[in-house]
């Protein structure tokens, strides 16, 4: 479908900054997923000029240093933070006036809320008739509660495709938002949540979201090619992980693109220029049979294309792997946690720690690179379970993503802590993210003793991760070894952009849209 030529007025698409807060020269070097899905429908069922900017990106950004997340970034990102003043936000300021928008709409997920209440604000202080929605993760997770952000006039809640065309003919037209499913909003003084929209049906109807990237994204020349490498196949996660908050964004339930439709987005990235993409998905192809299928498209459709995902322990096994490496699958995440079987059991993620290294070492025998997500400090942690994690750590013969848990608000987690006063009323979700050195939520291990051993943790993930301590992954010989170092620097450039899993809200790093 072609996208009407603009001529009405102007959205602006805003993914607040967040690592820009720690060191202006790191950045979220991609196109936002999630507003490119918005921006895609925008310009195809309506007459407005939309703009998509990314106010976490610079050009020519440096790797994220773990070390420096946890200890001086920490400080610089509570400065500014603190200071609307700061050269940061007057930048964005600048940026949003110059496009004088009639609407603003910010994706925010836990951690970007104080970013993007401050976002609000500027808005509102060059026109205050200026409409601002917030979406995104976090207010699918609390909703109500990001109305008390008084510069935030309308919350979406869920997916925003459908949600944002229906807002926009109605700010266009004047007419009250009282019949649109999935917002809360404020009337006459009062907050009025309005019914849930239910989740899409037809993920095929969607407009690939990098079709349009060139047409609205802000700044859009200065992107690296592999910022629009990242790709949605599925939306929605069948487990049940004890911290984790995709359900309230997606549901449990899983909805699959069609092979044909999610190939024919990949040929259009490849003839864009791409040859490697990372699968966003929570859990790539939920089943064996959809993998099968999208695996025989992509390679008989997309050949020579490399590819990366997040596959769940349980799908682990030689037949999938084989599956997904003929079609050029070269690196797998896993989200593994901890090292201690008891913990596993808590946080519901269904396998042993034994059969999480057995599935590390299946991967890397199919000639694939691993990267395997941890996480320390549950509630139930002891410093001998952290021992434990830290032996699996060190069995992994891949990357090691490294997190520390938070309770997002609105996830399990955060009910269980707040009932065994782990979380007061006084809990801020901008000092607390998955590198937060303030995070401590153990009932066994005190804060100034769990900072000590998670910060020798923090240190041996870095040697780990460093481009030399890769000889343990490269200690493979022949085609595999090969097969191996390709797969790791397509990962590198298409996976660790990322400092942290879980940054999304409760304990996964997505795009919601």
């Amino acid at each position: 479908m072609a996208a009407k030529p603009a001529r009405g007025p102007t959205i602006i698409l805003v993914d607040p900054s967040y690592y820009r807060l720690f060191k202006d020269s790191y950045s979220l070097s991609r196109y936002p997923l999630s507003l490119g899905y918005l921006a895609g429908q925008v310009r195809w069922l309506t007459d407005w000029n939309v703009v998509v900017y990314n106010a976490d990106f610079r050009p020519e950004a440096e790797p994220y240093q773990l070390s420096h997340l946890c200890g001086a970034g920490f400080e610089s990102y509570l400065a500014n933070l603190a200071n609307p003043q700061a050269a940061i936000w007057q930048e964005i300021s600048q940026t949003l006036a110059g496009y004088a928008p009639k609407v603003v709409g910010i994706s925010c997920k836990s951690q970007t809320f104080a970013s993007a209440c401050l976002v609000a604000r500027m808005v509102k202080q060059v026109n205050p008739q200026t409409q601002v929605i917030v979406g995104g993760p976090h207010a699918a997770m609390v909703g109500p509660e990001i109305l008390s952000c008084l510069d935030v006039d309308v919350v979406v809640r869920g997916e925003g495709e459908q949600t944002i065309i229906e807002l926009l003919d109605a700010f266009r037209a004047g007419r009250p938002l009282d019949g649109i499913a999935g917002i809360v909003f404020r009337k006459n003084g009062q907050v009025v949540q309005n019914p849930s929209r239910p989740f899409l049906a037809d993920l095929d109807s969607l407009c690939y979201p990098h079709e349009a990237a060139e047409e609205v994204l802000h700044d859009y020349a200065l992107y690296p090619l592999d910022g629009f490498s990242h790709v949605f196949a599925t939306r929605g996660c069948p487990y049940d992980c004890f911290f984790c908050g995709s359900k309230n964004v997606w549901g449990r339930k899983v909805r699959f693109r069609s092979a044909e439709n999610v190939v024919e987005e990949l040929r259009r990235l490849q003839r864009f220029g791409l040859r490697s993409v990372h699968f966003d998905d929570d859990t790539f192809g939920v089943k064996p049979a959809y993998i099968r299928q999208l695996c025989d498209a992509i390679r008989r459709d997309c050949p020579h294309l490399s590819w990366s995902c997040e596959l769940h322990v349980n799908l682990v096994t030689d037949q999938v792997l084989a599956m997904m490496a003929s079609a050029g699958c070269r690196a797998i995440q896993l989200g593994i946690e901890s090292g201690n079987n008891e913990i596993l059991k808590q946080i519901r993620k269904g396998f042993s720690i034994d059969k999480a290294i057995a599935a590390a070492e299946a991967i890397g025998r199919h000639g694939m690179a691993v990267q395997a997500f941890f996480m320390v400090g549950f509630p139930h942690e002891t410093e001998a379970t952290l021992t434990e994690t830290v032996t699996a750590m060190k069995k992994i013969k891949g990357q090691l993503s490294y997190s520390i848990f938070t309770p997002y608000p609105g996830t399990e987690a955060f009910e269980y802590c707040s009932r065994r006063g782990l979380v007061g009323d006084d809990y801020d979700p901008a000092l607390h993210n998955h590198q937060s050195p303030l995070n401590c939520f153990c009932e066994h291990i005190r804060p100034d003793r769990f900072r000590l051993l998670v910060s020798r943790i923090e240190r041996m993930v870095e040697r780990n991760n460093r481009p030399g301590s890769l000889c343990r992954l490269l200690a493979y010989r022949g085609s595999i070894g090969r097969a191996i170092q390709k797969g790791w620097a397509k990962l590198r450039r298409n996976v660790l952009s990322h400092a942290g899993r879980g940054s999304a809200s409760g304990g996964f790093d997505r795009d919601g849209v």
